[in-house]
């Protein structure tokens, strides 16, 4: 049992990759920047802000109070960022939180978070890729093409909007969606509805993601400038729309109509905009001077992100009334319901909607790119098959991890409803920030004079803040998401005692 937690050193780390052999070091810190603002500014800011605004049936909206919601989550991100920051600059191995995991807190929490973190870079890429082929067929509408229901969703969204349609529902999206049931083709007696887009941004951007990490990076470079760019547009245009009684209209509220409550609901669903800062640290191997510029990666990005997202928001909510926005496009939305120029705001919306495309692309990209380092750093250990961990020899990329990530995240993208997959990433990421937080705690304490090249401030009370701090949004969820949640950690442990118990290289050496 107590080789249960025998920990990995750095030294053990640093040994791996010179028998192994490491991967390029070709990012610097505006790269890693990029990354860091290209996994975060996506599905999350397009897609789920409308439903912190408005709520749902299990969370009451924060409203036009949603600028604190975003506070709240970049505090609590905030807090975990300068621990992340403190470990990748001192362990500048692939792997994130699995890694520090496994030098602070030993090899059964490494794997549970190795395991966990599947959610957030894998599963919450499904989300992802779900999302951007829902704005993907919006855009393809600006130009006269209508692609058939039952080409771009999935049964269970189908399903819902037929039944929405059965009960009075007379909105296009419903009707839309729901013809998929009728003129979807059969087999075997069931209807053939599978999300083809979805399934083609994956495949094409795991072909991308093999050719090279730099290639990858200058891809993600140029996404990451032109979305910008739109969001910014967006806040122009949207400046000159702005009504200011929207944010106190009495006879919706008024700023804040849920209160606090209200404002940390938003707080736990907009966490999926922030998720991304920490896949920069997946990046650590392939950094050119990680002890400086992990660090400026990762806080650098929060910093970018936050700034952007609470702009994003001011104006949003004073376009139009906040109880309205709680659609699955809400900046579109918000054009729809502003009063100005019937040209300027169709231009707009169609730049907006071409925008969304692109992020979500981008977090696509840094996302695929993070999983295959997280199973390359549990192959290395043994905990998983050592196919995993094998280098091409000519693009020194993890290919394999890549493609077999890719086959994953694409097909249940095609097949699977988003609703299902983002609070379960959600409370993943918050629990895998929990670990890392709590890894620096146990790692000043029983290795004080390890050289840190970036030491988190205000240790035990920083990374104790940010702990507190996650727990408490992962409270701010459904029951059933923990429920999930506890399912497949449960079946995680399973894989571990049935296989890397009895291949790990670290126990094999301490035996």
């Amino acid at each position: 049992m107590s080789q249960l937690f025998v920990r990995k050193s750095l030294a053990d780390c640093e040994n791996d990759i010179a028998e192994r052999g490491g991967l390029k070091r070709s990012l610097g810190k505006w790269h890693l920047t990029a990354l860091g603002v290209g996994a975060t500014i996506g599905a999350g800011i397009f897609a789920t802000t409308g439903t912190a605004i408005v709520g749902d049936a299990l969370r009451p909206g924060a409203g036009p109070a949603i600028v604190f919601s975003f506070l709240l989550t970049a505090l609590t991100c905030g807090f975990a960022a300068l621990c992340y920051a403190e470990f990748a600059a001192m362990v500048p191995i692939s792997g994130s939180a699995y890694t520090y995991a496994y030098a602070a807190l030993g090899e059964i929490v490494a794997w549970i978070i190795g395991w966990d973190l599947i959610i957030e870079y894998a599963v919450g890429n499904i989300g992802v890729a779900i999302g951007w082929a829902g704005y993907f067929r919006e855009l393809l509408t600006h130009f006269g093409i209508s692609l058939p229901a039952w080409l771009v969703t999935d049964y269970r969204s189908a399903h819902a909007a037929a039944a929405a349609v059965a009960a009075g529902a007379t909105d296009v999206s419903n009707q839309y969606l729901a013809s998929a049931l009728a003129s979807a083709p059969h087999l075997f007696g069931l209807p053939v509805i599978v999300n083809v887009p979805a399934f083609l941004i994956v495949a094409l951007i795991t072909i991308v993601l093999v050719i090279g990490i730099k290639e990858s990076a200058n891809s993600n470079n140029a996404m990451v400038l032109l979305k910008i760019g739109i969001i910014l547009f967006f806040v122009a245009v949207g400046a000159f729309l702005i009504k200011p009684h929207h944010w106190s209209d009495p006879a919706l509220g008024g700023f804040a109509p849920n209160g606090f409550k209200g404002i940390s609901a938003g707080a736990a669903i907009i966490f999926f905009s922030y998720i991304g800062f920490d896949a920069t640290s997946t990046a650590a191997e392939e950094a050119r001077d990680p002890a400086r510029d992990m660090p400026f990666g990762i806080i650098m990005s929060l910093v970018v992100c936050t700034v952007i997202y609470i702009v994003l928001a001011v104006v949003m909510t004073g376009m139009a009334p906040w109880n309205k926005l709680g659609t699955a496009e809400p900046m579109i939305t918000a054009l729809s319901l502003a009063e100005g120029s019937p040209g300027l705001l169709s231009v707009s919306r169609f730049i907006v909607s071409l925008g969304a495309v692109i992020a979500m692309a981008s977090v696509l990209l840094v996302f695929q790119l993070g999983q295959p380092r997280i199973f390359m750093s549990m192959a290395r250990d043994g905990l998983l098959p050592p196919f995993l961990a094998k280098v091409h020899p000519r693009f020194k990329t993890p290919y394999i991890g890549t493609i077999i990530t890719g086959i994953f995240v694409a097909v249940f993208a095609a097949f699977a409803n988003i609703a299902e997959v983002v609070d379960l990433t959600n409370i993943g990421t918050l629990f895998a920030f929990v670990l890392v937080s709590l890894g620096v705690i146990v790692l000043r304490r029983i290795e004080p004079d390890r050289h840190r090249p970036f030491r988190a401030p205000l240790v035990p009370l920083t990374p104790i803040i940010s702990i507190l701090s996650c727990i408490y949004l992962m409270t701010q969820l459904p029951r059933i998401t923990w429920i999930r949640f506890g399912i497949w950690l449960a079946a995680g442990l399973v894989i571990y005692f049935l296989y890397s118990v009895r291949h790990s290289r670290l126990r094999g050496r301490a035996r």
